[in-house]
């Protein structure tokens, strides 16, 4: 090894001009690259993506996409019942439970059908992941989501339905009514509950005949292993506290609670 330090400086090697071109050439593809990547995670210009939140209607849905695309109202609930989307045998056809909630991007080539079969394809998929087959498991999965306060909550309210089902009791949820009637209210009164429906609950056993909204991961996952328990009845009483008990008197005090913090 020489101890000598060498200053000096060699010879450079200098670019040519078509080796310029070709770096060029070469640096607009890359960015151009770049600019199809990002356009299709966030929307074509002039295009922000469309965000469906956990628990949203189908009919939410269908106006959300509506407005997305800018077509007149009723565009997209008429494409989901001509368009050939992934749904299981049981849905036959309705789509109800299966637009997954997920940020979708929308560009220019976007189309209502287009769109709803990237929600269908998206939830047979994460389903699949989960090992998701049963319908009945997405229809309760969607009453979970209805009538959870919290994430955390989601198990025990779908152990309270497992618990009926198994008991033969009818569920007695609001949000089936809700659906039923087209409303979200936490008022529901002895008129609901008579209501002739199958979505009705209170007056028929067993689940409804479709989800009541698209349900999340989360609700999904609830649904599908519910924790042990021996729940048959739960009620939020303020937000973030929601009493799950197997007793009756004891509910029958919490739903007390519940109308003396609501006025009634």
């Amino acid at each position: 090894m020489s101890d000598v330090l060498h200053t000096g400086h060699g010879p450079r090697s200098r670019l040519t001009r078509r080796g310029r071109l070709l770096l060029a050439v070469g640096l607009c593809a890359v960015l151009a690259l770049i600019a199809v990547l990002v356009t299709r995670l966030l929307g074509g210009p002039g295009h922000p993506p469309l965000t469906i939140p956990e628990g949203r209607r189908a009919t939410q849905v269908y106006a959300a996409v509506d407005k997305a695309l800018g077509v007149a109202p009723g565009t997209t609930e008429k494409a989901a019942k001509s368009a050939r989307l992934k749904l299981p045998e049981a849905a036959k056809g309705n789509p109800e439970g299966f637009l997954y909630p997920a940020t979708y991007p929308v560009d220019d080539d976007t189309t209502p059908a287009s769109l709803l079969s990237f929600m269908t394809n998206t939830a047979a998929e994460k389903q699949a992941a989960d090992g998701i087959r049963a319908y009945e498991t997405v229809i309760i999965a969607s009453i979970v989501q209805a009538e959870a306060d919290r994430t955390t909550d989601m198990g025990k309210v779908a152990r309270v339905i497992e618990n009926r089902l198994d008991r033969g009791m009818p569920l007695q949820m609001d949000s089936t009514i809700n659906y039923a009637l087209g409303r979200s209210s936490l008022n529901t009164s002895h008129a609901d509950t008579r209501l002739n429906s199958p979505y009705n609950t209170y007056r028929h056993k067993g689940l409804p005949p479709t989800p009541i909204d698209n349900p999340g991961q989360d609700a999904l996952r609830a649904a599908a292993q519910p924790p042990a328990g021996d729940w048959l009845y739960f009620v939020t009483v303020a937000p973030g506290d929601t009493r799950f008990t197997a007793d009756y008197a004891q509910h029958r005090a919490n739903v007390r609670e519940f109308n003396e913090r609501h006025g009634r």
